[in-house]
Parts: C-alpha cells; structure tokens; sequence
C-alpha cells in the first residue's frame, strides 16, 4: 500500500537508490519551509540529524547518527551554490550499521533513510524529510498526488503521475478496473470522479525477467459540501445548545472542507493505509455562502461526558479547536492527579497534535464574590508571581493556601505570569498556545477560579499577564495557514504576519493587529477572561511589538497608539474599570498619550535601583528618579514602577556578588545587603503611583536570573521567612506598604524626587501628613539637607523617636546605608524593631571569605540542600583551586562525593539525595586548598 510524501526539498542520485548504493543526497534549501524558521534564504552551514526506517522500526527512526546538536559526529553538508547542499553516503547499510547502539539485522530492510536538515545551533531546522530505499528489481515510485489522504469532491479530476524503473509495462487500474496501459518509463494521467465513495487505484509493473511489483493508494470522493448561513446565535468555537448538543464551528477561509474527528465517533480518519475507513457525512461540516466558516451540530451526546476532538482540515491538516477551554497535549501525562484529578487521557492511539474537549452540563462555579471593589489604580500594589516557582506543587489550591502571606504583606493585586495554555508543562508561559484554555500544570479552570475568588474575598485584585503580540507554532490559528506543520505562517493568514516587522526584539508568531481578524480575536479574548473568570485587568506583553511599522519600537509610532487605544477602549466598554498594564517601553512621548488614555505602563528601574543598592553612582546610574510617573511627562500617575520582575536581575544577587565596600561596611555581607534592600524600598514604596513587586524579593531571594537557564526553574525559599534578618526586611515592605494603603500623602501630586547623588531625598506634601525621606546610598558617612517643610517636631517613623528642627537648611549625618522616614505627624511606629536590629545570622553569604552553610531542611527526609560560597577576592580562584563536597557517617566512612570540580567564585547550592541511606548522623565536608570546614546533619525516616 502507497504512502510515501514526495518532497521536493529533497532529492537522489540514483533516483531509485538501493541499500548498497552509493547516494548522493541533495537539499534545496530555496524550497524548504523549515520548521519554525524558514531556511530559504539561508547559506551556512547545515548538519544532518538522520537515521533509517526499517522493515523492524516500527515506523519509527533507528540506528540514528550522533546525538542533536553534535557537530563533529553528525555529517555536514556541502554547500553547492545556489541553495543546494549535497550530502554523499558511501553505502546506507555500512554508514547507518552499528550507529546508535544499534545493528542492522541482516534480514532487516532500510525502507527509507530520514533527515532533518540544521544549522550549526540547531536554532533553524527542516521537517522530517525522506528518501526511499528501494529493493532490487521493478522499482515505482509516486510524484503525484504528492500527500495523503485525497479527498476530491465529485466532478473533480485526480491527477496521476508515476515513474517506473526496470518495467516492461506498466498497468492502471481502479477499482480492479482496467484504465490504460503504457511501456514508457513515466506515466501520466487523469481519473474523473463520477460517483461518491472510496476508490482503489493500482498500478502494475512487470517485466520478462523481473517479478511483477505493484504500488496502490485509496481516495475519497465526497460530496458537493453543503452551502447554509451559520445558526443565530453561533459564534466560532463550541457552541452548547442543550445537555447532548453541541454545534462546532471555526473560521477558515480558503480552505475546501473540513471533518470532524473524535470520541464521538471513534475518531474516524483517513489515513494513507486505512483501506477500510469511510467519510461519514455526518461530521462533514457545511460552510456558509461567504466561504469562510464551517460548522456542523452533533447530537445525541451523552450527557455529563467529556469528548475529545480535532477538526480534520481538507483531509490531511488536525487541529484542535482554538478556542476551547481544554487542550489536551502529549506531555499531559506528566502533570500529577493530585494538581488535575481525573485527567481524561491524550488520546495518542488515535492521533497526535493539540486536542480539543467539550463537555455538557458542566457544573457552574459558584462565585462568593460577585461585586468586587477594585483598589484603585493609581496607587496599586502588585505582586507578580510565576505559579511554578512560588510554590512546590505548581498548583493553584497551594497557591490559595499561602494567599495570607500575600494578604498579610498588604498586596492589593496579585499579576499572575502567563497561565493560558502554552507549550510544553515548563514554562513562564510566554509561549502561548491556546487563548482561551488555563494550562492544566497549574490545576483546573475551577481552581484558578477558586484563587480568584478567594483573592476577592481578601480585597486582592487578579491581573493576567497575558501575550498577545505573539503566539507559538502549536496554535490552530497559525497551523491552519502554516509553511510547515508548526508554521511560520503564510500570506493567507488572517491572523499572522508572514515575518515580524520587528527583527531584533520578535518571538515565535507574529499577530497582524492592523488585521480586521486579529482585532476581534483580540477582543473576544480580553473579554472572555473579564467574564467567564472575574480578573481585574491584564498586564499585555511585548506591546511595543504590535504595530506593523517597520523597526524594533524605538520611535514614536501613531499606529501603534491607534491600535492600542482601540483595544483598551474595547476592553473599557464592556468592563469601565479594567485595569489596563502595558509592558510597552517605548518613548516618553509615546507612553504619555497611552498613559493620558487611561493606561498603564510598566516603569523598569531595576538597573538603577540595583546600582545604588550595590553602592555604586557613577554618572548617575543610580538615579532612580524616573520611578516618579512625572519624570516620564505623565500628567496621572500611571506608571508601575519596580524593582524587580520575572524579566530582571535580584537585586540581592547582584549585592552579594558585586556589592561595594569600605572599610568594615561590606554590601556584599548578607545582613548589610538586606539593610540595602530596606533602603530601597523606603524609596520605591513612598513614591505615589502604583507599584510592583517581583515574588520574594521581599525576603531578599538571591537567586540569579540565569540560574538553570533564564527561564528554567528557580530553588523556591520558603525557609527564608524564618531566618531572623530576612523575616524583618519582609515586615519592612509590610508597614511600607501598609503607609501607602493607608496614608494619602503617599498618593500626593505635590511630591519632588531628587535621588540624582549617593545621599537621597523624597519629599511629599499634603493637607493630612506631610513626609520627607532621606537615605545614604554610599559606603561612607555623608551628610545631607532634608530640606524639611517647617521649623519643630517632626518624628522618625521606624524608630518613634522626635526630633527638633530648628534650621530647615541644617545638614545632617548619615551612616553607609542609614535612611529614615520623618513625618509632621507621629505615625503609629512599628512594634519590631526591624530597621536597627541587625542580627548576625549564620546564613550570612559574605563571599568575601570561604562559606559553608548549614543544611536546610535539618533534620531531613529524603532531600536537603547545603549552600556554600567561593570568595571573589581571590582573582585566580577559578583557574587554580579545586572544590571538594562530601559525605561521611559517623564512622568517617565516604558516603559520596558531590562536587569534586574547579568553580568560579559565587554563591552555590547542591541538592543531597539520602533516600537510599537509613536514620542517622552524617557529617558533609568543604575542602579547597587549605580551607576545610565539616558540618553534622540528621537524617530522619
């Protein structure tokens, strides 16, 4: 039976090259589409990813060469000219024999060896590609139809054209009905299709001294598809009619028909080599007379069942629905019971790609909460959080159980990172997928609307980061218009820039915004998340990107505006008070007008902050004015000023590694880092307009950015809420949020910033309080006006102590890192004494000397973590001393050795399995040239 796809990507010399011939392989890159990222116009180098199908592989790849990426095993193509690249291989059996462990059996036939064509980096790559091995003898092979299945409606002709090999004659036949005969190497020809049903067609190669050889393929010839208007009331996507109906329905223009395919009919599909499948009209769906959209109801449904589903695109294209509320993927298997209970399985038996449910009389959630308040917007404070790094399980219901932490520290909103369905369960998120569908990794779409609501209940607002410049390859929306099966997109997209107009800042998929179709996809998003989840607002990704003005968002662009102002208004008119966030980053002139509309823009001053926090200023890097919305042109305060951010650098890290010094005052001591943090965010929080802040950096989490990747998961540090010093820097953020939530002066329009030097000031006035804060961003004593606003008492907010100011240009001194908060009026003062009270914690990182830590968790079951550090003041660290980690039991007997390896200076942390040792004391030991230092741990079962 028939199957084979010709590509004209790739050829052979011999155009029938057996097992044992030598076979020059060549690639037309101008033809390819790539994966991805198309090659065409590509001429470096390439490397061959390739292995055989055999007659035992099972369909799969074998005897593969090397590893992906391995670029002194795999072979290399010969760039030729032109866009071609040969490859030559001596003899299949001999080049694949014995490569990935594996020996070709000698009764094992190569059917095809297969390829995939990639850059150097492996950034660029082809899809799967093939040549055929043929067997000595009669040889045929099939250039058109070039895939499978066919489905011609009836009237329609099939074009055929077959090359034979070492035939006398060659036979067409359909249907074992005899068409025509020819003795030339080529045969050509069309079939009409008269009558509705499967066909056969065959053809038969034989010779005189050869065995006859015969090669045949099935098609399907449907019927005219029925033309009718789309039911009132039917919008694209599952639509429920009653408790076992539904009508499907999706928009596709250009396309000839499309099939449904699914559980409720035992996922009925045509493959090339399925002789006993039938096209059932009933899930053949009609389109209506614009051309544009198919629909069909199915009914009958079992009540309360949850169905799984594609669409079946002009027979050969499965995609899932793109605006379903499930998707279910292959890696599903990985997400544990307990974070989705009841996971209905990826059906990988019947199909492969994205799949789609639907389920009637599906229980409503029953909101508690159901006319929230939303703070206002101008003075929020936000906490961004990515699920998967906060909390261990990944999962929505812990997330609600720590919400009193959240509660606790005064956060009036909590930014969510991108939890719309994206690929692969590892993810920030930012490769979005599906739109309408929550990642099932995280829990089910009733836990994330349990998190809402109990967000509400607790006066905490929800925004959704959410990406809307871009989507990835898994998407309907880009497959059904794509170069390849993951894109990139082609000119008939309705959604899709066939290329980013921005090429240095571009991600995955470009959405075309100036599209009509973008524009009501855009809007049906923002509105479904409103309504069917309660959120507050959105914070939107990469906006600078949507605009097709050529560039990278460095100039003022009016378009852009436009599009912008469109869509908030939008969102505006059906919900007024939606908080509405861009992470926009593009002129002050631009910013301005979006901000004036009503907006918000995201203010990045983590490089500036961080600067001073590390003791440095020069030329004015540490000038963080630019958190005040004013310093921007803004006429409302509109800017989300932070720190940090999922995007950033921790300020911690960076204290610890880089921190300045003088003398004995050394930033990169932990307890004097975190004294740094506090300083900054007495300068961040007091500032009026909304801000936000990254999950954790209010205990000081010191864990870079680039730890495990940028975007790979991070150590979650829970046990820093219990060490003394990072405990008050979380109730230093507590009592400054608590005097933005509830003082107005911190919401002022009357308020000037000068935080140009090392030595700062914030000044705020208002009829009910008025505040001046001063602080010491240098590693020195310095002295400083505070300029205060009137002659006598003013009070010290963290200390309670009064002060007399009897000269409003007297200067005062202050100590390396030393800042207060002076108010006219005294404000109740915090009951710890969390400024001043600097304990010496054994878990101080000062790497300015040797540092193992102990052990956390201690006592332990199965696993424990042990930190140590690697000075930097030692230049030549890295190039001449080896580390040493290892375990030892009571008796001094080596258990295990975990590092053993020459290090960079740094924090570091290694993670110790003991699930295969019993209870007892063991000790863990640090050796580095002459520093060895041993520490006792308790393991408990």
């Amino acid at each position: 039976f028939f199957g084979l796809i010709f590509s004209q990507e790739i050829s052979s010399v011999p155009e029938f090259p057996t097992d044992s011939d030598q076979i020059e392989i060549v690639f037309d890159a101008t033809k390819s589409v790539g994966k991805g990222v198309s090659l065409n116009n590509y001429t470096g180098d390439l490397y061959a990813h390739t292995g055989v199908i055999t007659s035992k592989s099972s369909g799969s790849w074998k005897n593969v060469i090397g590893n992906w990426g391995e670029n002194n095993v795999q072979p290399k193509l010969f760039h030729i000219g032109s866009g071609l690249y040969k490859l030559v291989i001596g003899n299949p059996r001999v080049f694949y024999n014995g490569s990935g462990n594996s020996t070709l059996a000698t009764d094992e036939n190569i059917l095809k060896m297969m390829f995939v064509f990639r850059t150097p980096n492996g950034s660029q790559q082809t899809e799967d590609l093939s040549i055929e091995i043929f067997e000595t003898g009669i040889k045929i092979k099939l250039l058109v139809p070039t895939s499978f299945p066919i489905f011609p409606e009836i009237s329609q002709t099939i074009k055929i054209k077959f090359v034979v090999n070492e035939a006398d004659t060659v036979r067409l036949f359909v249907d074992d009905n005899f068409i025509l005969e020819s003795t030339n190497d080529t045969l050509e020809t069309t079939i009409p299709t008269s009558e509705i049903g499967k066909k056969w067609i065959k053809l038969v190669a034989t010779s005189d001294t050869l065995p006859t050889k015969i090669d045949s393929f099935y098609y399907f010839v449907r019927s005219p598809i029925t033309i009718t208007e789309l039911p009132q009331g039917i919008e694209t996507g599952i639509n429920y009619i009653d408790n076992s109906t539904v009508t499907l329905a999706i928009y596709a223009p250009h396309k000839d028909f499309i099939y449904l395919t699914g559980d409720f009919n035992n996922w009925e599909f045509a493959p090339s080599d399925n002789p006993n499948w039938e096209f059932d009209e009933k899930y053949y769906m009609n389109l209506t007379p614009d051309s544009t959209t198919f629909w069909k109801t199915i009914s009958n449904l079992n009540v309360e069942q949850e169905y799984r589903f594609q669409y079946l695109v002009d027979g050969t294209l499965q995609i899932a629905d793109p605006y379903a509320d499930k998707i279910l993927e292959g890696e599903d298997n990985q997400i544990p019971s307990n974070i989705y209970p009841n996971l209905i399985s990826y059906p990988s038996d019947k199909t492969n790609f994205s799949v789609s449910t639907f389920q009637t009389e599906q229980t409503p959630f029953n909101w508690e909460v159901t006319n929230f308040d939303r703070p206002k917007k101008e003075n929020l404070v936000i906490y961004e959080m990515l699920v998967r790094d906060f909390v261990s399980t990944h999962s929505y219901q812990t997330i609600i159980d720590t919400l009193d932490y959240i509660d606790s520290l005064g956060i009036t909103a909590l930014e969510l990172m991108p939890i719309m369905e994206f690929e692969f369960n590892n993810s920030w998120g930012y490769n979005t997928s599906f739109y309408f569908a929550p990642d099932k990794y995280y829990g089910t779409k009733n836990d994330l609307k349990q998190l809402i609501d109990e967000c509400h209940k607790r006066g905490i607002a929800v925004i959704f980061d959410i990406v809307l410049n871009h989507m990835y390859g898994r998407s309907p929306f880009v497959r059904l218009y794509s170069s390849g099966d993951y894109g990139p997109p082609t000119s008939e997209n309705p959604w899709f820039n066939v290329t980013s107009p921005n090429q240095v800042f571009s991600f995955g998929h470009d959405l075309n915004h100036e599209s009509e179709q973008t524009r009501k996809l855009v809007d049906r998003v923002n509105k479904y998340w409103l309504e069917e989840y309660n959120i507050d607002g959105y914070r939107f990704d990469f906006t600078k990107g949507m605009t097709n003005t050529p560039g990278d968002g460095g100039s003022f662009d009016q378009a852009r505006i436009n599009i912008l102002k469109r869509m908030a208004n939008k969102i505006w008119e059906y919900d007024s008070t939606a908080y509405v966030i861009l992470e926009h980053f593009a002129p002050d002139s631009e910013e301005k007008i979006l901000a004036n509309s009503g907006m918000m823009l995201w203010g990045n001053l983590n490089h500036n902050y961080n600067e001073a926090t590390m003791g440095y200023n020069e030329n004015f890097k540490s000038d963080f004015s630019r958190i005040s919305y004013k310093k921007h042109g803004f006429t409302k305060p509109n800017v989300v000023g932070y720190m940090e951010s999922h995007d950033e650098e921790r300020l911690m890290y960076k204290n610890l590694t880089f921190g300045n010094s003088s003398g004995n005052y050394k930033i990169k001591d932990v307890s004097t880092a975190l004294q740094r943090i506090k300083m900054a965010a007495t300068f961040f929080f007091t500032v009026p307009g909304p801000k936000m802040i990254w999950q954790f950096g209010e205990l000081g989490y010191d864990v870079s950015i680039d730890f495990n990747g940028r975007v790979g998961e991070k150590p979650i540090r829970w046990n820093y809420f219990t060490e003394v010093n990072r405990l008050n820097l979380y109730k230093t953020f507590k009592h400054l949020i608590n005097l933005k939530n509830n003082y107005d002066v911190f919401n002022t329009n009357n308020f000037s910033i000068a935080t140009g030097g090392s030595v700062k000031r914030i000044k705020l006035t208002h009829d009910s309080l008025n505040v001046v804060v001063v602080g010491n961003f240098n590693t020195v004593t310095s002295n400083i006006s505070p300029s205060f606003h009137f002659l006598g008492k003013w009070y010290d907010y963290f200390s309670g102590d009064t002060i007399v100011v009897s000269n409003p240009a007297a200067m005062i001194s202050l100590d390396a890192g030393e800042f207060h908060i002076y108010t006219s009026k005294k404000l109740p003062t915090p009951k710890e004494d969390i400024i001043t009270n600097i304990s010496n914690s054994s878990n101080s990182t000062d790497i300015s000397e040797f540092q193992l830590y102990q052990n956390y968790p201690n006592p332990f079951n199965p696993t424990t973590t042990i930190r140590y550090n690697i000075p930097v003041v030692e230049a030549n660290f890295a190039s001449t001393t080896n580390v040493t980690l290892k375990v030892f039991d009571i008796l001094g007997s080596e258990i295990k050795t975990l590092v053993n390896e020459i290090k960079q200076p740094g924090n570091y942390e290694i993670k110790f399995d003991a699930s295969k040792l019993t209870s007892g004391v063991y000790f863990y030991r640090l050796q580095t040239g002459s520093f060895i230092e041993t520490k006792k741990f308790l393991l408990l079962k």
